[in-house]
């Protein structure tokens, strides 16, 4: 049954409000309505969090457009480029199940907690966290997965509702801005290189390497010292090197031949589209391919003898591991990773800062700042 905007954010219910930014469906910036609505109401096992910062990503985007339906082909680019005069409603168009539209995006988040429910989550009142997106519903044995902001309420509003089991007191003196660029680029990228076990003695070529989570990724990787070869656009070479990559192939070289007296161990490519057969050509026998992302095209073509003919494996990556976050708040607190900020917006200048996002001309992440709560 579809639930109307009116439906699920009635204020009347409530004296306690917010300001948040709903999407409203598939399709343009006219689908983001920064609006009042109610304050959540906490259930038992939940805690309740001040944003503070709230990071903008390729998967909000990703969502408000149904990019993540079987029926689209297109790159994200196109794809946005498409829906933003033509809107058309994707019933398969998010993460698990149909995207419960209207609601409250925002995958990362940087806040403070100010309420909980149960005795054991009320150390966490008062300390500054930063949220778990992707939870685990039925453990960490199961890949059974729910997204905060992509299948619940997320951090575009002044506060935000999760479990009390999600989210991580971080010490360090990283700005809240700084700490909202982390959950989502970097839990995704520490998840890809935790699963493919990445170590010192590990040749990696990371595709997309100035994206967020591409930057992650090369960082997260010189971290278990390997050698990382990144491929990035000719005018963010030099940040990529910057950030430890032993060298960068500029986007649009032949990758064959750019690679071809160094074979890969791990190939980390959230890119995909018409790379993706050089991609996997690259990869020495025994290695591995791992993906979270096709932001140049979802579908690829594949020569079956290029996978099996070198014993090659390939990893589909959306649920992360459990030692992913704490891995990250200790990497965080110990001064062995950097966050990348490229600008700041306030949230009622969401599409903005989306339409900033989508030119690509920016290194690092962009993020959302909700007002001060009185």
């Amino acid at each position: 049954m579809t639930v109307t905007l009116e439906q699920k954010y009635n204020i009347r219910d409530t004296d306690q409000s917010m300001f948040a930014v709903v999407t409203t469906g598939n399709g343009g910036y006219d689908k983001l309505r920064y609006l009042e609505v109610p304050i959540p109401t906490l259930d038992p096992g939940e805690v309740l969090i001040n944003v503070l910062a709230a990071g903008v990503n390729n998967t909000e985007i990703n969502t408000r457009l149904g990019w993540y339906s079987q029926s689209v082909s297109q790159s994200t680019d196109a794809f946005s480029d498409a829906q933003s005069t033509e809107a058309i409603h994707k019933s398969d168009g998010g993460w698990n199940e149909a995207t419960p539209f209207p609601f409250i995006q925002g995958t990362d988040c940087c806040g403070t907690v100010v309420g909980a429910v149960n005795r054991e989550d009320q150390h966490l009142v008062g300390k500054r966290v930063i949220i778990r997106a992707c939870m685990r519903k039925h453990g960490f044995s199961s890949l059974e997965n729910s997204w905060m902001a992509s299948d619940f309420d997320g951090a575009f509003a002044q506060y935000v509702k999760v479990p009390g089991s999600e989210v991580f007191v971080v010490d360090s003196e990283w700005s809240d801005a700084e700490l909202a660029t982390i959950p989502c680029a970097y839990g995704t990228a520490e998840s890809m290189i935790e699963r493919t076990n990445v170590t010192e003695n590990t040749t990696v070529l990371i595709t997309g390497a100035s994206g967020g989570v591409g930057s992650a990724a090369v960082q997260l990787a010189k971290r278990r010292k390997a050698r990382v070869i990144a491929i990035a656009g000719a005018a963010k070479a030099h940040e990529v090197k910057m950030l430890g990559a032993d060298r960068v192939i500029e986007r649009g070289q032949n990758i064959g031949q750019a690679l071809e007296n160094e074979p890969i161990d791990v190939a980390i490519d959230n890119v995909a589209g018409e790379g993706f057969p050089d991609i996997l050509k690259s990869i020495k026998r025994g290695g591995q391919y791992v993906s979270s992302g096709a932001i140049a095209g979802p579908v690829v073509s594949l020569d079956m003898r290029d996978l099996y003919l070198k014993d090659i494996t390939i990893i589909g990556s959306t649920a992360w591991e459990e030692p992913v976050f704490p891995n990250l708040v200790s990497y965080i607190e110990n001064g062995e990773i950097k966050p990348l900020v490229a600008g700041q917006f306030p949230l009622s200048d969401i599409a903005h800062a989306q339409s900033e996002f989508l030119k690509k001309t920016h290194f690092g992440n962009f993020v959302l700042i909700p007002p001060p709560v009185s």
